[in-house]
């Protein structure tokens, strides 16, 4: 009873590790001649085509909440000069990354995990690897790089449909006027928000991607384990993508004031 226990409790970091050496095979994969060009362009329009419509319709009510809680906030000391800055920091800062991470994961990390669950329980990837073919090259790495790119392009599409939102709501609803707002954007946000929302995007794709990559290649037991390997990818996704982004984020505000002082 106590070794199997034991078991219980050492399988997530075994999990761990595997899913890490994963992800360093997959690294030195990416330099692997010849790069499978068509795959990259046949998945990056796949994940676009699953995520863009959602990350729109889910931008929108992220500005329109910052705008109004920021607003509020700042009202209540006076500085509603100050609503456009501090709103479009939150958006770039931490909305726009954190909800194209979950796009990506949700949408187009679960379906690559359900193709790739599909291909491991067709023995497909064992097939390949007889013919000599490298799975993680001709099959993640396409994956993988989509998922990062689709990413970065969503993130800009979040951050700049979250700052419209923002402006309407806080234009219209709270009274605001839309110089003050449009004029404060440079008051507390810098060029290298900018930067640092973009890193976190391009950052959450690459888990994203490699999570739901390795749940798929390790997926048993049938249409059941495939199903199960895509909810477990898109769970452990998300707690990854707040450490990560809690992490990023500290690492952030001790780089740039320094920078900037």
């Amino acid at each position: 009873m106590s070794s199997l226990t034991a078991a219980r409790v050492l399988k997530p970091i075994g999990t761990a590790g595997s899913l890490f050496a994963f992800g360093l095979d997959v690294g030195r994969a990416v330099f692997r001649r010849p790069f499978q060009f068509r795959e990259f362009i046949q998945q990056a329009w796949f994940i676009a085509s699953v995520t863009i419509v959602p990350t729109a319709l889910v931008a929108i009510p992220f500005g329109a909440v910052i705008a109004l809680q920021v607003g509020g906030l700042v009202a209540q000391f006076g500085a509603q000069s100050f609503v456009g800055s501090a709103a479009v920091l939150a958006v770039v800062q931490q909305a726009a990354p954190i909800a194209t991470a979950l796009l990506v994961a949700g949408a187009g990390g679960s379906a690559i995990a359900a193709d790739l669950g599909a291909r491991k329980i067709r023995e497909e990837l064992d097939a390949m690897m007889v013919l000599g073919i490298d799975p993680i090259q001709r099959l993640v790495v396409p994956r993988v790089l989509a998922c990062m790119m689709i990413a970065v392009f969503l993130n800009g599409l979040v951050s700049i449909v979250g700052v419209m939102g923002g402006y309407v709501f806080n234009v219209i609803i709270q009274g605001g006027t839309p110089g003050a707002y449009l004029a404060s954007f440079t008051a507390l946000a810098q060029m290298a928000d900018l930067w640092q929302g973009l890193a976190k995007a391009l950052v959450f794709g690459l888990i994203a991607a490699i999570v739901a990559s390795y749940m798929g290649m390790n997926a048993g037991g049938g249409p059941k384990g495939v199903g199960d390997a895509v909810n477990q990818s898109v769970v452990i996704t998300f707690l990854l993508l707040f450490i990560v982004n809690f992490v990023m984020s500290a690492i952030f505000l001790q780089i740039i004031p320094s920078k900037s002082g």
